[in-house]
């Protein structure tokens, strides 16, 4: 099904390696049970932040703990929910559309319940406060890599799936073999922004304030926060700083070995003449020669080929595979509609608290809906004129991408809201204001979705269609109209409706920005919300998420879905 590296002779082994091993392994264990502590630590709800810079290491594994809990629920949701999705006709109806409502709720929409509960279910830990920063972050990554991975699966060629069911492939067998090799790239790109995703709010997860209620969690995002409000620059350049080390770590040592794995999978027969990986790195040399390491990964690959060698259940058995079937999905289809009936029961008490308001807020409210909806329309616009030559450019150059990826990863993984107020005395130092100054401040967390989904979507470019491009002597306007954007166009509408709806989410921070101890904010739907949160006012912070909910999965639904069915039935290769 996939084309995968050829297997190297083993490397004179090294003690140095294994020493290596252990210390990762060691560092692991060490900072996992650092942060068990901090989870069963008793219940503190606004924690004391320290800016000394010797407390940035154990701040930034807080941090980094959080962010890969909740990626690898992401992971597990994104997988599971959009497969179901896809396989299931029934259940799509809903799925999507819930995917389109929840992907629209901004941040401050989920905070004051969900903290509330959780802090309620577990009064004497932290945990509850754990668990909702987990949440939360999870809530920045997780629709991206569900409507990505959902795409991918629908682009797996039909011949394909003729060959799994050709040799009655378990689902499990499917995945592996047809559909993670067929949706790596996309998948891995999308990981790394959404991760960034997740990041572009720490800000606000770790420390936020909801009414006269102050929850902070020790990480890089309280200390950041803490950092302006007491308007200590030395210690905001030493939370940049330990962020920076943070996002280099991660991409060196997790994404740019993903990106290199995930080029190895390509449907196309010539797939090694254009695929560049950039050879192996000094850390996979290092781990080829310990013992130790290589004993790790063949027992993974034992369990894997144990995995996949597994058939259906013999007919001996009581539940037969049609039954078996049958039960998973009225399982399915009970949580589906549980989870209808506890929406339904939110949207009626959201209903309830916005009966207080009167014909002045909701006149202020469409004011700044209309404010907000031009800012993001003018975010996006900007977005795409770059991002998506940039994109292709790197898509179709993987030598290039190399070279840049430390770079682009870096800047699309920095949480930008924590240079806000920099960014900001500089727009005001130039002339401008807020009104203005948050569109490039909205483009700092939404032009990097367009931007990686382009770049996959170049990558996966068949050398076929490349090469018949190339015999035709394509240039100018022709080549764009012609070959390039109808060879992207579904990554890129994917990319545009995931960056929509984070712009839209970004607008609470763009126009509603903490400067020390004062507060810059703008005429803005986000800032409406975002003062409302700080207030504590619940009935306006409701009507501000609903609208913003109702505006982008009306965009959603009658803009961008049709533009996807048109790029899915034709630009779709095979």
């Amino acid at each position: 099904m996939a084309r995968t590296a050829t297997t190297t002779a083993p490397r004179h082994q090294s003690l140095w390696s294994d020493l290596l091993v252990i210390a990762l392994f060691g560092s692991v264990l060490l900072g996992a049970l650092h942060v068990e502590q901090e989870w069963r630590a008793p219940l503190r709800a606004s924690a004391p932040i320290d800016l000394s810079p010797s407390v940035l290491p154990l701040y930034a594994l807080y941090s980094l703990a959080r962010s890969w809990i909740a990626y690898g629920l992401s992971l597990i949701f994104t997988i599971l929910v959009a497969s179901w999705a896809y396989y299931d006709t029934r259940a799509r109806r809903i799925i999507l559309p819930a995917l389109d409502v929840l992907q629209s709720i901004p941040v401050l929409g989920f905070l004051p319940g969900l903290v509330l509960a959780l802090v309620k279910l577990f009064p004497h830990s932290n945990t509850g406060l754990e668990l909702a920063c987990v949440i939360m972050i999870l809530t920045g990554q997780v629709w991206n890599m569900a409507f990505s991975y959902y795409d991918s699966l629908q682009g797996v060629p039909a011949e394909h799936r003729n060959l799994a069911r050709l040799y009655d492939f378990s689902p499990w067998q499917r995945f592996w073999r047809v559909e993670l090799p067929f949706g790596a790239q996309s998948l891995v790109y999308n990981s790394m922004v959404s991760m960034a995703g997740g990041w572009f709010f720490l800000s606000i997860t770790e420390a936020f304030r909801l009414g006269d209620q102050d929850f902070r969690l020790p990480g890089i995002g309280s200390y950041m926060s803490e950092a302006v409000a007491r308007g200590d620059v030395t210690a905001q350049l030493s939370g940049v700083a330990a962020m920076g080390v943070v996002i280099i770590t991660v991409d060196r040592l997790v994404w740019w070995p993903l990106v290199r794995w995930a080029r190895k999978f390509n449907l196309d027969d010539f797939a090694g003449s254009s695929l560049d990986t950039g050879g192996p790195s000094r850390l996979s040399l290092w781990l080829e020669r310990s013992a130790a390491w290589r004993r790790i990964t063949l027992t993974g690959a034992k369990i894997t080929d144990a995995l996949l060698r597994r058939r259906h259940a013999p007919h001996s058995v009581l539940i037969t595979p049609q039954k078996h079937t049958s039960i998973n999905t009225r399982l399915g289809h009970g949580a589906l509609g549980g989870l209808i009936l506890v929406a339904t029961y939110a949207l009626f008490r959201l209903g309830l608290l916005m009966t207080r308001l009167n014909a002045a807020d909701w006149h202020d409210i469409a004011l700044a809906t209309g404010c907000t909806s031009l800012r993001v329309f003018c975010a996006l616009a900007f977005s795409v004129l770059w991002t998506v030559p940039a994109g292709v450019w790197l898509g179709l150059h993987p030598s290039l991408s190399n070279r840049l990826q430390p770079l682009i990863q870096f800047a699309a993984s920095f949480p930008a809201p924590m240079v806000y107020p920099w960014i900001l005395a500089l727009v005001i130092a130039v002339g401008g204001t807020l009104t203005w100054g948050a569109i490039p401040l909205i483009m700092l967390g939404t032009q990097w979705y367009i931007l990686f989904n382009v770049a996959s979507a170049a990558s996966a470019i068949p050398n076929d269609i490349r090469s018949c491009a190339a015999l035709m002597n394509l240039s100018g306007v022709r080549r764009w109209t012609r070959y390039l954007l109808p060879a992207i166009a579904p990554g890129l509408v994917t990319g545009c409706i995931t960056a929509a709806g984070g712009a839209w989410n970004a607008t609470i921070v763009s126009e509603y920005i903490h400067s020390g101890t004062d507060i810059v904010r703008t005429t803005g739907l986000g800032a409406y919300i975002s003062h409302a949160t700080d207030a504590g006012d619940y009935p306006q912070l409701a009507a501000g998420v609903i609208v913003m909910a109702v505006i982008v999965v009306l965009i959603n639904r009658f803009v961008w879905k049709k533009l996807q069915t048109l790029a899915n039935e034709r630009c779709r290769f095979g």
